[in-house]
């Protein structure tokens, strides 16, 4: 775990849950695309690029999800480097509450503060392509986060954070999160167009052809779209809607996942409003949902 890959040219990643992309910008200097999950495994990244005879300049994050900042206040208070996020994405980076608390909606209860869900805060100043080192350029990616963006390198290695699920998630968990779901198949239909050698997902494989994954992915989305629009034939209130969803897809329920699969689920639901597939009514005190 946490190998060191050479991918090309000056370009490498660190083999982990969720990938950590490293970057050479001299014979000395590395960025750092993401930090991993915790001090731990910041750890181990820093001991690698320290045997290396390299030293840490910056962390470069897709977005602000505790497992792609988890090592940013390690790595941070150890070598100095400077941590860059774009739009919210610094804010929540800087600010880690706000991960449970937009979802659970308000001030999360202690199951929704752990390591997974709230990283420790670090200093993220603005991301835009004017604090990028030659070689380096953003790839605007946002839906699975609200300003989630990939990074391309000159040589041709695309790295894609969570733009996109492995076929392997999606077949067991059917529902993955997503903050915005026109803007995730957006960026979806958009991935074959970025003009690189070789594509690395975060939580998949990398590829030379990142299409059919992202074809993949743009079918399961909707097709989770289809079901919720089909057991609204009748009205339903949320609680009812998400029970009944995760028992079709026969995944059990915990609070990690009521927050993860319940915020992508209303994701969902303002969505299909939003394209007059589905409306609301009150009904006894209850916002119900139903099909149009």
């Amino acid at each position: 775990m946490l190998e060191l890959i050479h991918v090309k040219g000056n370009s490498y990643y660190f083999a982990s849950p969720a990938k950590i992309g490293l970057y050479r910008i001299s014979e000395t200097d590395v960025v750092l695309i993401d930090s991993g999950n915790d001090a731990s495994a910041a750890k181990r990244v820093l001991r690698t690029i320290n045997e290396r005879g390299w030293r840490l300049v910056a962390i470069y994050n897709t977005h602000s999800h505790a497992d792609h900042i988890g090592g940013n206040a390690y790595l941070q208070k150890n070598t100095g480097c400077r941590v860059f996020a774009k739009g919210l994405e610094a804010a929540y980076t800087n600010y880690p509450i706000l991960e449970p608390l937009t979802l659970f909606g308000a001030y999360p209860p202690k199951e929704l503060r752990h390591k997974f869900l709230l990283a420790e805060a670090s200093v993220a100043e603005p991301l835009s392509d004017a604090v990028l080192p030659q070689g380096l350029s953003l790839l605007p990616l946002s839906g699975h986060a609200m300003d989630m963006v990939g990074f391309l390198t000159d040589d041709g290695v695309a790295f894609l954070g969570d733009a996109l699920s492995s076929q392997e998630t999606l077949d067991k968990y059917k529902i993955c999160y997503i903050y915005d779901i026109a803007s995730y198949l957006e960026t979806l239909r958009g991935l074959p167009e970025i003009a690189a050698d070789i594509y690395v997902p975060s939580h998949a494989a990398p590829t030379e052809d990142i299409a059919p994954l992202a074809q993949y992915n743009t079918e399961a989305t909707l097709a989770v779209a289809e079901d919720i629009v089909a057991l609204l034939a009748t009205p339903k209130h949320f609680e009812s809607l998400f029970s009944l969803l995760l028992t079709q897809y026969g995944a059990p329920l915990n609070f990690q996942q009521y927050g993860l699969v319940g915020s992508t689920l209303r994701s969902y639901l303002a969505w299909l409003k939003n394209e007059r597939r589905i409306d609301v009514i009150f009904e006894n005190n209850f916002l119900c949902w139903k099909a149009i």
